[in-house]
């Protein structure tokens, strides 16, 4: 089975202390590719790093809505020199997040104006954070013309889901989908057509069952996809091969 995690934070400090083993038990559980996703300029270079250090990771680069505030012209610009880089894959993950009050709604939605903007001029496909905020996320999206969109760690309900795929955009699903009573994904889950469905762990957090509690890491992505195949009456290997091959697409990785 080759799986594809569509969206890991492999800078973050959990990982600090046995990355390579990470990356080692990743492989061997099938994983033959990852997006590292930034944060903020400084998480988007060891973005860069890491990708240029392992040859199965890519990087993403962008500023967070939690960090909005910090999205000064200087910063982007230097968002877009790091995307100059060949192993930068996209631009996120951005968007809005009305459920923390980190930044100001104002400052996310400038942020994120800008991000799209970014994308849409390297031609790089958008990586979409949104907590409570899907009616806006998506107008924004729309008046703003963005194109390739991967709506990441998607927690919305089947409509938006529906809307989003109507749209072209990607729905990526993680580990909630593995919870007992996650009722709503897991009908997402059924629902999304599978050459628009990705995969992700977002580790070091969300981590599915079995291993609910502790750190989550890439390795556990075979479980996300084992309980997709079962919610949609389908071998785990014929999900992991669809989304891996959809993964390459949106981001034009090999």
């Amino acid at each position: 089975m080759e799986l594809f995690d569509s969206h890991v934070h492999l800078d973050d400090e959990a990982f600090a202390a046995d990355l390579d083993a990470v990356i080692d038990r990743a492989r061997q559980a099938g994983v033959i590719g990852m997006v590292t996703v930034g944060s903020d300029v400084a998480s988007s270079r060891a973005a860069v790093a890491l990708a240029e250090r392992f040859p199965m990771v890519y990087a993403a680069v962008a500023i967070h809505p939690h960090e909005a505030g910090d999205a000064t012209p200087e910063a982007m610009r230097e968002l877009q020199e790091l995307a100059a880089h060949p192993k930068v894959a996209a631009v996120g993950e951005t968007g809005l997040d009305f459920a923390k009050h980190d930044a100001s709604r104002e400052a996310q939605r400038r942020a994120f104006v800008e991000h799209i903007g970014l994308s849409r001029e390297l031609g790089f496909p958008l990586i979409i954070h949104c907590r409570e905020a899907f009616a806006e996320v998506l107008e924004i999206l729309e008046r703003q013309q963005a194109t390739r969109v991967i709506m990441h760690a998607f927690s919305g309900s089947v409509e938006i889901a529906a809307r989003c795929v109507a749209r072209g955009y990607y729905v990526s699903l993680a580990g909630p989908v593995t919870f007992r009573n996650a009722r709503t994904v897991a009908q997402v889950a059924q629902e999304i057509p599978l050459e628009m469905l990705l995969v992700e762990t977002d580790a070091p957090v969300l981590t599915p069952e079995p291993f609910r509690g502790r750190r989550n890491e890439p390795a556990h992505l075979r479980h996300i996809v084992q309980r997709i195949a079962e919610l949609r009456g389908r071998e785990p290997e014929e999900i992991a091969a669809a989304t891996a091959a959809n993964a390459r697409r949106v981001y034009a990785v090999g």
